[in-house]
Parts: C-alpha cells; sequence; structure tokens
C-alpha cells in the first residue's frame, strides 16, 4: 500500500533557528539564534533609521537614543562617567550641560522608576550629538572612541554597544546556567517598546550588511560572550552555506515574493 506523501509544513512568519552548546569550561549551556546571527543586519544609524519615537523621525538622526541609556550596574557607571571626563568639548554638544564651570561631571541620575540612566539635553540622550554639529550627528562617546582608536563598546554604555543584541542568563536551581543570546526585539525595552513607530530587527531595510552578524558583531559578542564561546559559534556558523539558514523573519517576506 502506497503511502500518501507528508504535505509541508509552512514555517511560522517569525521562525527563528537556534544551535546549542555545552560549556566545557562551566556548568553552562550556550544557546544562540541562528537566524539573526547569519543574518545581514546592519546598524542603519543616519542610513535611514527612522528611530524609536512615536511617529518616523529620521531627520532627528537619533536613532535609539531618544530615551537616553540605562545602566546594568556601577561598573557600567564608572566606566562611562571616566569616558566622559576625556571627551573635547569639539566632539560633544552637550558638553556645557553634562559638565559644571567647576568640571564636575553631571551625566546620570536616578529617574522617577529608580533606574540610573543618562540624563537627557533637549529631547535626548545627553551624549547624542545633533546633526547641527561640527562632528556630525551620533554618540559624542563613539566619535571621541574614534578619534583615540579605541573601540566605542568601551567607551559607551553597555546597552548601547550591545544592541541590537543581548544576553540573557537562566539558573536552574541547581547551579546550571543557560544563556541566550538573540536578537534585541520591541519587547525587550518593555512597555514603551510597543510604541516605538520603527524597529530595526522587524525592518527589511537594516538587513543590507556585506557581512553576518557574528563576523560584524565579533568583538561585541566576545565582550558578551567570551572568546571560547564565539569560536563554538562562529566555527559552525562559517561552516554553514548562507543558504542552510531561516531567511531572518524582517527579509523572508521579500524573498518569497522574488520570481
Amino acid at each position: 500500500m502506497a503511502r500518501t506523501p507528508l504535505s509541508p509544513i509552512a514555517a511560522p512568519p517569525d521562525a527563528h533557528e537556534w544551535v546549542s552548546f555545552e560549556d566545557p569550561d562551566e556548568d553552562r549551556t550556550w544557546v544562540f539564534d541562528v537566524t539573526f546571527l547569519a543574518s545581514s543586519y546592519m546598524c542603519i544609524f543616519g542610513q535611514g533609521c527612522q528611530g524609536v519615537l512615536t511617529g518616523p523621525a529620521p531627520e532627528l538622526v537619533q536613532g535609539c537614543c531618544s530615551y537616553g541609556a540605562h545602566f546594568t550596574g556601577s561598573d557600567d557607571v564608572e566606566r562611562v562617567e571616566a569616558m566622559a571626563a576625556r571627551l573635547p568639548d569639539d566632539l560633544w554638544q552637550f558638553s556645557g550641560k553634562g559638565r559644571t564651570r567647576s568640571g564636575r561631571l553631571k551625566v546620570v541620575k536616578v529617574n522617577e522608576d529608580g533606574d540610573t540612566v543618562t540624563r537627557m539635553a533637549e529631547g535626548a540622550c545627553i551624549f547624542l550629538n545633533r546633526p547641527d554639529w561640527p562632528s556630525g550627528p551620533g554618540c559624542a562617546l563613539h566619535q571621541a572612541a574614534l578619534v583615540h582608536g579605541e573601540r566605542p563598546l568601551d567607551w559607551k554604555p553597555d546597552v548601547c554597544w550591545q544592541v541590537p543584541v543581548r544576553r540573557e542568563d537562566v539558573e536552574d536551581g541547581g547551579g546550571h546556567v543557560t544563556s541566550t543570546v538573540r536578537q534585541w526585539d520591541r519587547r525587550h525595552w518593555g512597555e514603551g517598546g510597543a510604541e516605538f513607530h520603527w524597529w530595526c530587527t522587524e525592518a527589511p531595510e537594516a538587513f543590507v550588511g556585506t557581512s553576518a552578524v557574528y563576523e560584524s558583531m565579533r568583538d561585541e559578542l566576545i565582550e558578551m560572550v567570551g572568546e571560547p564561546a564565539y569560536r563554538m559559534v562562529a566555527a559552525y556558523l562559517s561552516s554553514r552555506p548562507r543558504t542552510a539558514t531561516v531567511p531572518h523573519p524582517a527579509v523572508r517576506v521579500e524573498l518569497s515574493a522574488k520570481p
């Protein structure tokens, strides 16, 4: 009796492929979002990014800096304050608001929710230079790092260099940790994320890079997971044909529509 072939099951529109590895040196399982890390996502700040306000605002060139940065802890605050002390006035539009006359920094505050955040200046992060500033729009810390020949991730708040990648750690009660490295979605911003008119990991126009995320964000990923874990996932991803990876949901519809 002949068997009826099974009909293919269409993947959900938001499907991602994942891979996991056991850490050889720690009681930890690493889980990586293959679909995002193998995608051609790139930050398009100033190149079509519509920002995270409630309507499109590419002309403001604020990116995801409109609400300032939340610090991850005291080490994060101390590093950013140390780097801010190195900022020259010509690379920092709001240095007059970020320093007292005596030179003391005032770039950090505790908001009404009790979170430690960067201060704001004229509707966005105090470190954000606007389009009319001589050095151009963008983070003053980022710009200064490049001028000094250093990595922007060593100057900026943790959240600013990690986005749009995040690491989530879950401990099972017995000491084993599962660490998941994934794309940063709207929901990871809390209730405010639902109000964004636009978010980059959902936008086809942001998937135009010439290399995969695991390559273009190599330094950031190593900082997040360590070099051994990065080497494991990079070796796995580099051994796979690009066509073997599930296309990212942001571009899947466009791909399916092509003849």
